[in-house]
C-alpha cells in the first residue's frame, strides 16, 4: 500500500518508495475497475508481456536500452552507470527500483511497481497517465472514504514525482474516479485542517492536461465536514494551466448538517496565492460549496502578504454551483472570460441554494481600527470579465461587494448586476435579457457610498425585460449611451449622489425615470430618450422634501420625452428642468424650489403644464408650449397653485 500522505514540501526529499505496491500484481488489468458502472480504464501503451531475455548488470556508462519486453526486477535496486538512457518499445519495468546517475527514462516505463532515483530526467517533458498503472480506483461501487483518499495521495504524488522529472505537461484522457478532500491527513498532534492543503494539489511550472474522457469527484461529505474541500488546488504556486475534463461536486450526494447556514460544503477548484494561473475549457457542476475560490496567504497591510495574481478562468462551464460559481476574495490581475454560467445558487434535490446566489461574488474584506483608518485585509483590483453567458442565477450573474477597477463588458446576462463599495467599475457592452424570474427585478443596481465609491460607469449595455432597468443609489455613477427597452421603469433614482445619466435610450411600458420616498443630490439627467407606452415619463414623489435635503439638486437638461401620461414633480424639491422636449405635459405640486424653463412642450390630453397645491420658489419660464390637442378645457399653463405668490411664469409662449 502508498504510505500515509506527505505534502509537497517535502518531496524534494523522498525515495519515491511510496509507488511501490509491494501486494500488487506484477502486470496491470486493463479493463477492470468500475466495468459494471460502465466505466474501462484508459488502456496503457505497454501491451507486451514477454519475459525479457537481458538484465541490466553489465550495463556500461553511455548506454541505451529498449524495453520492448516485460523486465521483471524481481524486488532488486540496480544502480546504473552515468548516462543511461530507457526508450519505450511497447514492454514495462517493474518490481523494483533504478538508482540514475544522469540519464533518461521515457514517461510511459513509470508506474507505481518501479522506483526511480537519483538524477535523471523524462525522455519527454509531456507525461501521461494511466490510472491501472498508479492504482486509482475507478468507479463509485468500490469507493470507500479511504479509497478516495488513497486516489487522492496518489494523483497529486504522480503530479509532483514527474514534475520532478521534468515533466511540464500531464495530460489524463479516460479517468473516472472519486477524491476524498475533507479529512486531515497529518499524523501531527491536533493538526489543523487546512482545505488548499487536502486538495489534490498542483505543482507550478505544469500543465494539466483533460479531456471529455476525464471526471474527477468529490467524494460526498458527511454532516461532520462542514466546510469540505476542493478536488484541486494551486498553492503558493505559479506558472499553472489546467485545461479540458469534469469536476464534479456533491451536492446532490452530501450529508448536510440540520443547522447549517447555507455556508456548508465543498468547491471544485481553490486557488490560493497562485501567479500565473489559466483554468481553460474544463466543466463543473455541482460545487456543493461553491466552483472557485480565490484568495491569497496574509493580510494585504502585513510584509508577509501573498497575493493572488494573474489568473484567468475562460472557456468554462460552470453549472448548478450552490452559493455561487467563483468567489473572489483576494486577488489582482483577473480574467474571466467566455465562460457559460448556468442556475448558479438554485436548489436542488439534496439542498437549498445557499447563501449568496450570484454566480460571481467580488467580495474581499475590510475594517476600520480603532484610530477609523480603513484597513484592507484583502484586495481585488484589475479584473477583466468579459464575453461570459450567464443564466438561471438564483441572486444575479455579479455582485461587486468591495473592489477597484473592475470592467465587466461583453457579457450576455440573463439575470443581474450590482455594485457597492468599488471604485473604477466599467459594466459597459453587455447584453442584460432577463429570464424566467429575473423579469421580476431590476438588471443593474449601482449602490453603495462613502470614500471608497467614485469614478464608476455603467454604458452601452441593451438591457430588456427586467421591472426596472437600472437602479442608481450610489456616489458618482456615470450612466450614458445604454438602451433600456420593455422593461416596467426605466431607471429609478434612490439617494444618488454626484450621478451624471446621459444619452440613454429609454423605452418601456410605465416610468421613464422615477424616484419616490427618497432623496437625491448633484444629479444631472441630459441628452436621453425617454418614451413611456402608459406611464410616467419622470415621476418624481416625496423626493428630497425633508429638511435635511433642501439644498439637494436634480437636474434635466436637453432630453427628450415622449409618451402620452405627464412628468410629474409631486411633494419634491430642488429641481430643475431645462431646455428638454416634451411630448405630454408636466404637472408639479406640493415642491420647492422648481425651474421649469426654455423647453418645448407638446400636449395631448392634457395642459402643458399644470400646477396644483401648494409651491414655494417654482419657476415657470420661456417655455415654448403647444396648444393641446385633447379638448378646451385644456391651456398651455394650468395655474391652480394654492401659493400663486410663490409661482413666477414669465416669458413662455403659447403656439
Amino acid at each position: 500500500m502508498i504510505c500515509s500522505k506527505i505534502k509537497h514540501t517535502h518531496y524534494l526529499f523522498l525515495v519515491f518508495i511510496v509507488f511501490i505496491i509491494s501486494c500488487s500484481k506484477d502486470s496491470f488489468d486493463d479493463t477492470t475497475t468500475g466495468d459494471e458502472e460502465g466505466i474501462i480504464s484508459d488502456t496503457p501503451e505497454n501491451s507486451i508481456t514477454t519475459p525479457c531475455d537481458f538484465d541490466l548488470s553489465n550495463l556500461t556508462a553511455n548506454s541505451t536500452i529498449t524495453i520492448d519486453c516485460l523486465l521483471d526486477l524481481d524486488g532488486a535496486t540496480v544502480t546504473l552507470p552515468s548516462n543511461v538512457n530507457f526508450e519505450f518499445a511497447g514492454g514495462d519495468i517493474v518490481n523494483g527500483k533504478l538508482i540514475f546517475s544522469t540519464g533518461t527514462i521515457d514517461g510511459r516505463l513509470l508506474s507505481s511497481k518501479l522506483e526511480v532515483e537519483g538524477d535523471v530526467t523524462l525522455a519527454s517533458p509531456t507525461f501521461k497517465f494511466y490510472a491501472v498503472r498508479w492504482d486509482i480506483v475507478e468507479g463509485r461501487s468500490k469507493v470507500t472514504s479511504e479509497v478516495a483518499l488513497k486516489n487522492t495521495e496518489i494523483l497529486e504524488k504522480v503530479f509532483f514525482f514527474t514534475k520532478k522529472l521534468g515533466a511540464s505537461t500531464f495530460k489524463i484522457d479516460k479517468l473516472d474516479a472519486f477524491f476524498e478532500v475533507t479529512k486531515t491527513t497529518s499524523t501531527a498532534i491536533n493538526a489543523n485542517w487546512y482545505p488548499t492543503l487536502e486538495a489534490v494539489n498542483i505543482p507550478s511550472n505544469f500543465t494539466l492536461e483533460m479531456t471529455d474522457n476525464t471526471h474527477l469527484r468529490i467524494f460526498p461529505g458527511d454532516k461532520h465536514n462542514r466546510n469540505g474541500g476542493a478536488i484541486l488546488a494551486v498553492r503558493d504556486a505559479e506558472n499553472i494551466t489546467v485545461t479540458g475534463g469534469n469536476l464534479y461536486g456533491d451536492r446532490d450526494q452530501r450529508v448536510f448538517s440540520p443547522d447549517d447556514n447555507g455556508l456548508e460544503g465543498s468547491h471544485l477548484f481553490y486557488i490560493h496565492s497562485g501567479r500565473n494561473i489559466v483554468v481553460d475549457g474544463v466543466n463543473f457542476e455541482d460545487g456543493s460549496s461553491g466552483t472557485f475560490a480565490i484568495f491569497s496567504f496574509g493580510f494585504s497591510y502585513n510584509p508577509d502578504y501573498n497575493p493572488t495574481k494573474n489568473v484567468t478562468i475562460r472557456n468554462c462551464v460552470i453549472k448548478n454551483s450552490r452559493r455561487m460559481a467563483i468567489a473572489l476574495v483576494d486577488g489582482r490581475d483577473i480574467t474571466i472570460e467566455n465562460n457559460t454560467f448556468i442556475d448558479a445558487g438554485q436548489p436542488s434535490e439534496n439542498t437549498d441554494g445557499g447563501e449568496v446566489g450570484y454566480a460571481i461574488n467580488i467580495e474581499p474584506e475590510r475594517f476600520r481600527d480603532e484610530n477609523g483608518v480603513l484597513k484592507e485585509r484583502q484586495r481585488v483590483f484589475n479584473v477583466s470579465i468579459k464575453g461570459n453567458k450567464e443564466s438561471g442565477s438564483r441572486g444575479g450573474f455579479l455582485t461587486l461587494t468591495i473592489g477597484q477597477d473592475i470592467t465587466v463588458e461583453n457579457n450576455e446576462i440573463g439575470t443581474r448586476v450590482v455594485y457597492s463599495l468599488v471604485s473604477g467599475v466599467k459594466i459597459i457592452n453587455n447584453k442584460f435579457k432577463a429570464v424566467g424570474t429575473a423579469t421580476d427585478s431590476w438588471g443593474i443596481f449601482a449602490a453603495g457610498s462613502g470614500e471608497t465609491v467614485f469614478n464608476n460607469e455603467i454604458a452601452h449595455n441593451t438591457i430588456e425585460g427586467y421591472s426596472a432597468g437600472i437602479i442608481v443609489g450610489s456616489y458618482d455613477a456615470y450612466i450614458h449611451d445604454n438602451a433600456i427597452t420593455n422593461c416596467g421603469a426605466g431607471i429609478q433614482l434612490s439617494k444618488a449622489t454626484k450621478a451624471r445619466i446621459h444619452s440613454n435610450t429609454i423605452t418601456v411600458e410605465k416610468n421613464g425615470i422615477q424616484a419616490t420616498n427618497t432623496n437625491n443630490n448633484d444629479i444631472e439627467i441630459q441628452n436621453n430618450t425617454i418614451t413611456s407606452a402608459s406611464g410616467f415619463l419622470v415621476y418624481f414623489a416625496q423626493m428630497n422634501n425633508q429638511a435635511a435635503h433642501e439644498n439637494q439638486k436634480v437636474v434635466f437638461d436637453t432630453n427628450k420625452f415622449i409618451g402620452s401620461r405627464a412628468i410629474t414633480f409631486s411633494n419634491s424639491n430642488g429641481i430643475t428642468f431645462r431646455n428638454n422636449e416634451v411630448d405630454g405635459g408636466l404637472e408639479v405640486g406640493n415642491t420647492k424650489h422648481i425651474d421649469i424653463s426654455s423647453n418645448i412642450i407638446r400636449p395631448g390630453d392634457r395642459s402643458g403644464i399644470r400646477l396644483f397645491d401648494a409651491h414655494l420658489d417654482t419657476k415657470i419660464t420661456n417655455n415654448t408650449i403647444y396648444q393641446p390637442t385633447g379638448g378646451t378645457r385644456y391651456s398651455c399653463i394650468d395655474n391652480n397653485s394654492t401659493t400663486p405668490s410663490e409661482v413666477t411664469t414669465s416669458g413662455n409662449t403659447c403656439n
